[in-house]
């Protein structure tokens, strides 16, 4: 069958569209994906404001005319961290589905992190062994680590790229201060779950999605993503540390000169690579390999599971 997920995240709304049934891979058949930056249409009190809401309505509207364009049989909507924490998250949901028909399951930080975790687990197959899954998006960093389908543990941090851009990081480029201020912070917040994961002895395996992650890689020489999916791509510790002082001198502009770094995204760079950075480091993680599956193929496979062999 033709399945559509609709995922409104922080960053994005991506509906992404496969040709799927139980037991096989999921073949990509469509893309459709608008910039909306939702995290930042909160006003003062942390609710995503009426004209907020109004574009992201008007983006869904665009988003279902593709999935019915495209023979879309089944829509897996979902919403990410930036729904999830908006004070007016109810008000938000009933709107959309009032003026779009779509029901927006809203997913917690630790659904995000065992989704993406199963995605990893069955692009890398169980000869990965024991798998540390990293992730960061644009309002949350989620971590997952176990040797099964299931993770043993899983979390999920404040600490996506554009949540700490916004709120740590406003020059361009920004000040040392703040610069030191925001990775102060980032490793007191990852430093605390650290035994969460360590009680589970090493993994065999480190593997980071996102678009962070992969845009990391590529300005430290990974293939470009035109060479194809089964490329495989390598982000060094040594590599980051070397890059984390040349992206912190960069104006927004410079970063978006960089190989395989979007306009979009070239702002959010900088908090990226500290985070990513931080979570290398403090799991003492010298090379981690770029999976292409993420939470939405994690959505698809666990939708696929729950069907029929008919």
């Amino acid at each position: 069958m033709r399945l559509g997920v609709l995922d409104v995240g922080s960053n994005t709304v991506h509906l992404l569209v496969v040709d799927a049934h139980p037991g096989a891979r999921p073949l990509p058949a469509h893309s459709h994906k608008a910039e909306l930056r939702l995290a930042q249409l909160l006003d003062g009190g942390g609710a995503i404001d009426s004209e907020g809401v109004d574009k992201l309505i008007a983006v869904l509207h665009d988003a279902l005319q593709a999935a019915e364009d495209k023979g879309v049989e089944e829509l897996l909507p979902f919403a990410t961290s930036a729904v999830r924490e908006a004070t007016n998250a109810d008000d938000v949901l009933a709107r959309v589905q009032e003026e779009t028909g779509v029901a927006l399951q809203v997913l917690t930080g630790a659904e995000e992190a065992r989704l993406t975790f199963l995605a990893a687990r069955r692009w890398f197959g169980w000869s990965a062994g024991r798998l540390l899954v990293v992730d960061i998006g644009g309002g949350s960093l989620e971590i997952a680590y176990g040797i099964d389908e299931e993770p043993d543990t899983a979390v999920s941090l404040p600490l996506g790229a554009g949540r700490l851009t916004s709120g740590w990081l406003p020059g361009d480029p920004p000040s040392t201060d703040d610069i030191r201020s925001l990775r102060r912070h980032v490793r007191a917040e990852i430093a605390r779950t650290v035994g969460e994961f360590t009680r589970f002895g090493t993994p065999d395996h480190v593997v980071a999605t996102s678009k962070t992650f992969k845009q990391l890689a590529r300005i430290g020489g990974a293939a470009r993503s035109a060479e194809g999916l089964y490329v495989q791509r390598e982000l060094k510790r040594q590599t980051l540390e070397s890059w984390v002082p040349r992206l912190s001198a960069m104006t927004t502009d410079e970063r978006a000169e960089l190989p395989g770094v979007s306009e979009a995204r070239a702002g959010q760079l900088l908090a990226g690579a500290l985070v990513a950075e931080a979570a290398m480091d403090l799991f003492r993680v010298e090379t981690l390999e770029i999976c292409p599956w993420a939470l939405r193929e994690g959505v698809i496979l666990r939708r696929l599971d729950h069907m029929g062999p008919g």
